[in-house]
């Protein structure tokens, strides 16, 4: 796990203006690459690729990044892991090719040398890539189906600039700094920053399953993958022996490393779940992380405690309470890349991980979106009902959920008006059911935000859903909204804050496919009941306890020190006593908008 950057331009640049921007954007991103660092730049000073490295495979100054292959003209800047890497090395060798290194780096310049960009179909794994071809002229960039591993570019006068995350771009004086009005609505509904926007104008997120060719000064963007539930009919059981054959087969992949891997481990499901696969693929010497607070209602540290002895796993237990909690939340307001709603626990779990030596670790995240673990699974399908139901009375409907937006004292009351105002299908359901303010309030506060008025704040495209299903188009929102937007994108950013690789065997497009096979009716039973039949290892005290969730006690922690903070996140709210939620929002973007002197 790495950080990328690059710089490619028409026209050539002085080597030494070159070099020192590239040398910005290596500094922006040290954290995620601790270990090395390195630059390339062309004979003609027209492209600049910069890497930094965290060594996960072959830890050798052999797997020194940008790589080249000089003689084909073929440079690379790579972040992520392929799980493939020796088969697919294994049958280049067979056809000829020599290789020099024993990372995965060097195997995606060589089956781009011999597929081009056909090789992404070929991959497993998480990544973020750039390769320049100097024969072409012509730079390739792709990121992994499911989005695990971020991408950020601008493209401005035909120069594209690109780095794994937004931060290196800003410090780099690669972007103008104009906020984007539609992401920063979307921002306010939903509590995470949607791409392919990114909350500057001119800076873009790109999505999951696509790649970018540049070539000119023109860039073209391609989807190769997109999530898509294609279901066959099969028996109870058979569901049961594929998810288990599934399950197996990504925990052992995801075990591909050259230092010890560890897993989060909570109280869940999800994480117990990666604990017993472990040692079904023969994983021995596992070390666990959990965390436990000073709060009796919400602290799982005894039932992680109790399932690590259940698996003889080496564990180790990180207390939080209110002024430690205070210290890490300073560390992880540092950490933000863009404001989220989420994050501060995989950022204070990480941390503790890496103060105990560790480079690699799993986590359960994937679970609940594949196997139905969200009360979204049963409430979305029935709300979407209900206001198809209510719109058989359009211009009532209309009317009424314009008065609720804006009358009701309730926040989801609001949302539910929002919704009203909708065509009511799973995508509209969902997004009320997921949401933090309503679409008027969220216009509302964009413009506050803005000084400009609410009328020139237009709302974002929304994506049509593929799946055919109710419940398995919740499955698709769940995975390509929530789990995309916010999940994964806080679970890299806060992990590499500390050097850290963390890895999400539920979140694999092998997986994904196999599992994907498995119709709704059984693959979504409710409290996830397919994959504690699929790992019956599980403990009944997890698998017979109620899904709580992995939070903590915030107003609790937080009120000393930051109140005043919170205090004008809540004066910006723009109704009454808002929730908890919509204040942590507000709060979060004031603080990205200060550091970066946006406000």
């Amino acid at each position: 796990m790495c950080g990328i950057a690059g710089i490619i331009d028409t026209q050539p640049a002085p080597a030494d203006e070159l070099r020192a921007k590239l040398a910005e954007l290596n500094a922006a991103m040290r954290h995620r690459g601790p270990d090395d660092q390195g630059v390339w730049i062309s004979t003609d000073s027209s492209t600049g690729l910069a890497h930094v490295r965290l060594s996960i495979l072959d830890l050798s100054a052999a797997g020194h990044q940008p790589m080249s292959i000089p003689e084909r003209g073929l440079h690379i800047t790579f972040n992520g892991e392929i799980y493939n890497f020796r088969e697919l090395r294994s049958e280049l060798e067979r056809e000829g090719v020599t290789f020099t290194t024993h990372t995965d780096t060097e195997v995606l310049l060589r089956l781009y040398e011999h597929e081009g960009q056909a090789m992404l179909a070929r991959l497993r794994g998480m990544f973020a890539f750039a390769i320049w071809d100097d024969r072409q002229r012509r730079c390739f960039l792709a990121r992994d189906p499911l989005g695990i591993k971020p991408l950020y570019y601008t493209l401005r006068g035909g120069r594209l600039a690109f780095a794994s995350e937004l931060r290196p771009l800003q410090q780099a004086g690669l972007t103008v700094g104009e906020i984007d009005p539609g992401a920063l609505m979307r921002y306010f509904k939903t509590g995470s920053v949607a791409e392919p926007q990114t909350l500057l104008m001119d800076v873009h997120c790109l999505e999951a399953g696509h790649y970018l060719l540049w070539e000119a000064g023109r860039l073209a963007k391609r989807c190769y993958w997109q999530v898509e539930f294609h279901s066959e009919e099969m028996s109870a059981a058979q569901a049961v022996t594929e998810v288990r054959a599934a399950l197996l087969d990504t925990t052992r992949a995801h075990f591909v490393s050259d230092v010890p891997v560890g897993i989060f481990l909570s109280g869940g499901i999800d994480s117990t779940a990666l604990t017993a696969l472990a040692r079904a693929v023969g994983q021995h010497d596992i070390a666990t992380f959990s965390i436990g607070v000073d709060d009796a209602g919400l602290d799982e540290s005894s039932v992680a405690r109790r399932t690590a002895e259940h698996f003889g796993t080496r564990h180790e237990e990180m207390r939080l309470d209110a002024e430690t909690a205070r210290h890490e939340l300073a560390q992880f307001l540092r950490a933000m890349d863009q404001p989220s709603i989420d994050g501060f626990n995989t950022h204070t779990v990480a941390s503790f991980a890496h103060q105990r030596g560790m480079k690699v670790v799993l986590s359960g995240l994937g679970g609940d979106e594949m196997f139905g673990g969200y009360k979204s699974f049963d409430a979305v399908p029935r709300l979407a009902a209900a206001t198809q139901a209510a719109r058989l009375l359009p211009g009532i409907v209309q009317a009424s959920g314009w008065l609720i937006e804006r009358l009701a004292p309730a926040s989801r009351a609001r949302r539910i008006g929002s919704l009203l105002r909708t065509p009511g299908g799973i995508r509209d359901a969902y997004g009320c059911f997921r949401g933090i303010f309503s679409a008027h309030e969220a216009r509302i506060l964009a413009a506050r935000y803005l000084h400009s008025s609410a009328r020139d704040i237009h709302p974002s495209p929304q994506h049509t859903l593929l799946a055919a299903d109710p419940r398995d188009a919740v499955s698709e929102c769940e995975l390509r909204f929530y789990m995309r937007n916010q999940l994964l994108k806080d679970s890299d950013v806060m992990s590499m804050a500390h050097g850290l690789e963390l890895r999400v065997p539920l979140v694999d497009q092998t997986f994904f496919r196999r599992v994907a096979r498995v119709p709704a009716a059984l693959r979504l039973r409710s409290g996830k009941q397919m994959l504690l039949d699929a790992v019956p290892e599980i403990p009944s005290w997890v698998s017979q306890a109620p899904k709580r969730g992995f939070v903590f006690p915030f107003e609790k922690w937080l009120g000393k020190g930051w109140g005043d903070a919170f205090a004008r996140a809540t004066a910006r709210a723009p109704f009454k006593n808002p929730t908890w939620y919509q204040r942590w929002s507000i709060f979060m973007l004031d603080t990205w908008l200060e550091r970066h002197g946006l406000l």
